[in-house]
């Protein structure tokens, strides 16, 4: 398979490298394309230089795109890409367009099925989610869920990360914190405001977990309410997930359906201090689900805590995973 990776010199781009690498993707070319400030560098892979490019107008020469450059040019050259290549987006651009396949592929591998050449990554703060979510969801079905997220600088890309290190390092020096990517300084902070606010007081990261969410699982009954706030770490989005069930569900039962979860690890064990981290979920592909425990709300309630990398499950990791449904017969 001819591979390229579009915004290859950004954060995720970066991470779609390594991943293709650490999986073993049978891919016989790959072209790396960038803006035309970063076009003439060279990145290594597989023990091999490559030369990033500065992206064309028209088609690319591959079977598969990996875009993650940002909506608005994959807005504007995602359908020319999709007449000769395959387009996994990493974009918001294509996800809530009722033809194009919005995929986890431990949820959802089935949707691929029919493809038009064009297939959505989600928000990864919904693909962390859902890790834990949808097992739970087919094994007691899940009626409401309420999440608050915690939602770290790499969220922003490179430059969120960068300006929350140059940010600490004033704070720490005494010397005044500027932001430019964040709303507010981010060091020694949380900010609960990622996105646009909407008219219904919801910012518009909060409104794409609920959609996403029931386009994905393919349940549009399934009610959602999120809050997202920015934190002051570099990787992993962590959140806290109340769920009402329509079935009975205690906590037990849970886990025994997240242990045998695909992608997950079932890190709880609050006696000896072990729990989903950031620390402990940086650099990881599966994702940390643990702190379960009966809801003090809902009758056939369940609160538990996850912790993913999001530039990996939320971003890089879940693209590749789409790349290799492909290789599988069904999916053509």
């Amino acid at each position: 398979m001819k591979i390229a990776i579009v915004g290859a010199t950004g954060a995720v781009g970066q991470e779609l490298l390594r991943v293709l690498e650490q999986r073993n993707f049978p891919l016989t070319e790959l072209r790396l394309y960038a803006s035309a400030r970063s076009a003439g560098k060279r990145v290594t892979f597989r023990g091999r230089e490559y030369l990033i490019e500065a992206l064309p107008e028209g088609p690319l020469p591959v079977d598969v795109v990996l875009a993650s450059a940002g909506g608005s040019l994959s807005k504007q050259y995602a359908p020319t890409w999709a007449k000769q290549s395959i387009v996994i987006d990493n974009s918001s651009a294509w996800r809530y367009e009722d033809w194009v396949p919005l995929i986890v592929p431990e949820v959802n591998a089935h949707a691929i099925k029919g493809h038009k050449n064009l297939i959505a990554n989600p928000n990864c703060t919904t693909a962390i989610l859902l890790m834990g979510l949808y097992p739970l969801h087919k094994a007691f079905r899940a009626k409401r869920v309420i999440v608050s997220t915690y939602q770290s600088s790499s969220g922003a890309g490179a430059s969120g990360m960068q300006e929350l290190l140059e940010g600490t390092r004033a704070w720490l020096e005494n010397e005044p914190v500027t932001n430019q990517v964040f709303v507010h300084p981010l060091p020694f902070n949380v900010i609960p405001h990622i996105d646009s606010f909407q008219d219904n007081g919801y910012t518009k990261e909060e409104m794409k977990v609920l959609w996403e969410t029931q386009k994905i699982m393919g349940d549009y009954e399934v009610k959602v309410s999120c809050t997202a706030v920015r934190v002051p770490t570099l990787r992993v989005h962590s959140e806290a997930v109340t769920v009402e069930f329509e079935r009975p569900v205690t906590p037990e039962a849970a886990r025994e359906v997240l242990a045998q979860a695909p992608g997950v690890d079932l890190v709880d064990d609050p006696a000896n201090k072990r729990y989903p981290l950031p620390h402990s979920a940086t650099g990881k592909f599966n994702v940390e689900v643990g702190r379960l425990r009966k809801s003090l709300v809902f009758d056939n309630g369940l609160d538990f805590f996850i912790a993913g990398d999001q530039l990996l499950k939320g971003a890089a990791l879940n693209a590749v995973q789409i790349a290799e449904l492909l290789l599988e017969p069904v999916a053509r």
